[in-house]
């Protein structure tokens, strides 16, 4: 009977050492590839998510109660080169177990294009992001390929790379050319009027490109040929002039004389002169009494024209009312403006011009 019991107590004791040993196994399996964070320490924190860092073919397993990969990254202690790439970004949350960190360590690259060669340091393995990581221009439809490494020094050490260009897309645009206009004076028409004597007719152009896209958008565009496909014609319009245009006013003139024939056929001897002075204001009296346009131009001559292009004229009001379409020397006028000359001589025009100053007003 003590025998049995002796027997029984040996027994479970056996059985409690065993069940102790395969906890204890089991434990250890289950702990063997995972670290808490923290220098130094064995144990596992209850709070926090497991992170898997995959970096280079190594792997490590810890358990942190980081926020964000970047912290993760600190708090294991693991160097990045500003070339490496890790995948998810620095500042990605970590809200889950079983995080997935892949870190991508830089490398030496070279990459060829045409006679060019240039050393880089890439962490990328997609060609055609290498390239461009070397300052290339990748369009659409060239090749970036890995190269056999020709020199035995560099075999194994450095990854080499080749762009082979295959051109962009040849486009031809036709493009209009206006035509110019050229405005001629006759004699023979009625002072102011105009006659259409040649038809303008626009001209067209052919120009080609080589036009090259990257990702489906235009990047650039190289000319290579223009061909002249039917010339403009320039639209000549007869201004009808009178004789006294003939030998027009000129700055180094400065004075013009000649006689005109007055409607109640008088023949009288009119002088002309200019001044140069701003005509804003002349011109807003003529908008509210004349219903013209308040702006003036200067002329390519450096006559100061309103906007329907007639001369703009100072006279003797009493002579030639506001308003009034009168003959000039230098085409048909509109009289704006006088002054104190109109007294002296009521036959003078004074013509505005913008030949002293030259500051196109």
């Amino acid at each position: 009977m003590q025998l049995e019991k002796s027997l029984n107590k040996t027994l479970a004791g056996f059985v409690a050492v065993l069940l102790v040993f395969v906890f204890s196994v089991i434990y250890l399996v289950s702990t063997k590839h995972t670290y808490a964070e923290g220098e130094g320490e064995s144990f596992v924190s209850a709070d926090g998510y497991f992170v898997n860092f995959y970096d280079a073919g190594e792997t490590l397993t810890v358990k942190t109660t980081a926020k964000t990969v970047g912290e993760a990254v600190e708090r294991v202690g693991i160097q990045l080169d500003v070339t490496d790439i890790i995948e998810p970004a620095l500042d990605e949350k970590i809200d889950s177990n079983n995080f997935f960190i892949n870190i991508y360590r830089a490398r030496p690259v070279v990459v060829k294009d045409g006679m060019t060669e240039k050393y880089i340091m890439t962490a990328s393995h997609d060609v055609r992001t290498i390239a461009k990581n070397a300052g290339y221009v990748i369009y659409d439809g060239d090749e970036v390929n890995l190269a056999k490494n020709s020199h035995f020094l560099e075999a194994g050490a450095v990854e080499r790379y080749e762009v082979t260009r295959h051109g962009g897309t040849i486009v031809t645009e036709e493009i209009e050319i206006p035509f110019s206009e050229e405005m001629v004076k006759d004699f023979n028409l009625t002072p102011g009027t105009q006659e259409v004597r040649q038809l303008g007719e626009t001209g067209l152009k052919a120009i080609s490109y080589e036009v090259f896209y990257e990702n489906g958008k235009e990047v650039e565009r190289k000319l290579i040929k223009e061909e002249m496909k039917r010339e403009p014609v320039t639209r000549i319009v007869a201004l009808g002039a009178s004789a006294i245009e003939k030998h027009p006013l000129t700055r180094i003139m400065g004075r013009n004389r000649y006689t005109v024939t007055k409607a109640d056929g008088r023949i009288v001897e009119r002088q002309e002169t200019y001044y140069d002075l701003p005509m804003g204001g002349v011109m807003a009296i003529a908008a509210r009494e004349c219903g013209v346009k308040s702006y003036y131009k200067v002329r390519e001559d450096g006559v100061k024209v309103d906007a329907d292009g007639y001369v703009l004229v100072a006279a003797n009001l009493n002579y030639y009312p506001r308003c009034s379409v009168v003959e000039t020397s230098l085409g048909p006028g509109k009289v704006y403006d006088t002054g104190t000359f109109a007294d002296i001589n009521p036959e003078q025009f004074d013509i505005a011009t913008d030949w002293t100053n030259n500051n196109g007003q």
